[in-house]
């Protein structure tokens, strides 16, 4: 009777409710296939669909591919080289257009992540997904809205604390009819209260909670550094665009450690003051941003010389200081004093300069973090910058073309593999790879080699990158 009851009335509903759940769940795939993208794809193809990079621009690719089974389509992905070889039509006419250029093999994929990242190179091409900031641009990011699980978890929850109250029900009903037919005493009923402050339901309780807190705590930690897009506001309005792109400094000039060191390291004050001892205003903001850097570092703008003391003198003193400066370029340019307009520079100044836990003017620029491995992971820039001859913007994007600099790539371990199998070693005219694998040197020469990629030198070793 209970079973009867249980398979007629509440079977169905949570079986109803199942189904609405993993419709739900389906909806996910293109937000799969996005990750998908960004993982394997983004490093050689142009996020916006539309525009060449390394490899073909990937939207309309049903037309182009309209006279071949799927199952080609799904072959080229997983072995481009193997169609080539076999004379298939469409896979001939890419390397005909893209050679020597290989593409990346990736096997691991299955039809439905292949469907994924099909579904989603659609939908960004055809705008249903949100197309990039900015058409083609290099730092252009798609501007997907992150779907919201909360009723999906909600329902799950529901469906499952449900089906456990059911079967508890059940357990006690059971035991209850076995004590009856048998002849012996039937025990109480127990109420709904004791039925949820029993061990089986507590043990349940504990053990979801565990499974949701590591599925959680996993999933922060796997993203932790991939903030693609992320733009802070930094205490100066400091414009790469001006600098590297206006001015063509190099980038080895302020970040000096990418060459020499494992970190780029942040460039310190003095070495802007070796071009801003003799350029004092800005072009954009005059002499509200510039002034910081004198500010952090003690230099009397008014005076061209550097303040003795300075880490010991008190704000007020720094304040009327740089009120002075302020002023008299106001008077300068436009023949009075905006006090409005020279607080407000001030002020600036002070915000950016000092914190809740130091007021003190004086001392470092507190630049903010924009790109950050985990602790596991080593990177050595002078590796990829002096050895490996890598350009700044392979990782960073056209930087030269930013205001605001922001995160360009994943930084994901597959973004990082993906480029060391495709990555060619500069073995020509470069004395660290003189004594390196002669056996590619001399097949290099024979002809019987036309590239060692970083893959071949052991770039994919576990120990290289987590030692």
């Amino acid at each position: 009777m209970v079973f009867n009851y249980f398979f007629q009335r509440l079977f169905p509903l949570c079986a109803f409710l199942l189904i609405s759940v993993s419709a739900f769940a389906q909806e996910a795939d293109i937000e799969a296939g996005k990750t998908l993208f960004r993982n394997n794809c983004a490093s050689c193809h142009n996020k916006d669909m539309k525009s060449k990079m390394t490899g073909p621009a990937l939207g309309g690719f049903q037309d182009r591919w309209a006279d071949f089974p799927k199952e080609d389509l799904y072959s080229w992905v997983r072995n481009s080289q193997a169609m080539i070889s076999a004379g298939h039509p469409r896979a001939t006419e890419l390397w005909n257009e893209w050679k020597p250029t290989v593409m990346n093999n990736f096997p691991n994929l299955t039809d439905a992540d292949i469907d994924n990242v099909l579904a989603y190179i659609d939908a960004v091409y055809t705008g249903k997904e949100g197309g990039p900031a900015q058409a083609g641009g290099p730092v252009a990011q798609v501007a997907a809205e992150k779907p919201d699980n909360t009723m999906l978890y909600l329902a799950i929850f529901f469906v499952l604390a449900l089906l456990a109250l059911v079967l508890a029900r059940i357990v006690a009903n059971l035991d209850y009819l076995s004590k009856a037919q048998s002849g012996a005493e039937p025990p109480a009923r127990k109420t709904m209260a004791e039925i949820l402050t029993s061990k089986g339901v507590i043990g349940f309780a504990i053990f979801a909670l565990v499974v949701l807190g590591g599925y959680f705590t996993v999933s922060k930690a796997i993203h932790l550094g991939r903030q693609q897009g992320y733009k802070p506001e930094q205490p100066i309005k400091f414009s790469h665009a001006t600098h590297a792109g206006l001015h063509k400094i190099d980038c080895n000039y302020c970040h000096d450690g990418a060459r020499r060191s494992k970190h780029s390291i942040i460039p310190a004050a003095n070495t802007c003051m070796n071009c801003h001892k003799a350029i004092k205003k800005g072009s954009t903001y005059g002499t509200a941003e510039i002034s910081k850097i004198f500010a952090s570092i003690g230099f009397d703008p008014n005076t061209d010389k550097y303040i003795e003391n300075y880490d010991q003198m008190p704000n007020d003193s720094i304040e009327r200081i740089f009120k002075k400066w302020i002023s008299d370029n106001m008077v300068s340019e436009k023949g009075s004093v905006n006090e409005g307009e020279m607080n407000k520079q001030w002020k600036g100044i002070v915000a950016a300069l000092t914190s809740e836990d130091d007021n003190k003017i004086a001392g470092p620029i507190e630049w903010l973090r924009i790109h950050n491995l985990p602790d596991h992971v080593y990177f050595n820039h002078a590796q990829h910058v002096t050895v490996g001859k890598v350009e700044c913007q392979t990782c960073h994007g056209k930087i030269e073309e930013m205001e605001v600099v922001g995160q360009y790539s994943t930084l994901s371990m597959g973004w990082c593999i993906n480029c060391h199998r495709k990555t060619e070693v500069k073995f020509a005219d470069n004395a660290y790879y003189d004594n390196y694998y002669e056996k590619y040197h001399e097949e290099i020469k024979n002809g019987s080699r036309s590239k060692v990629t970083v893959e071949d030198i052991g770039g994919l070793g576990c120990q290289k990158c987590h030692y």
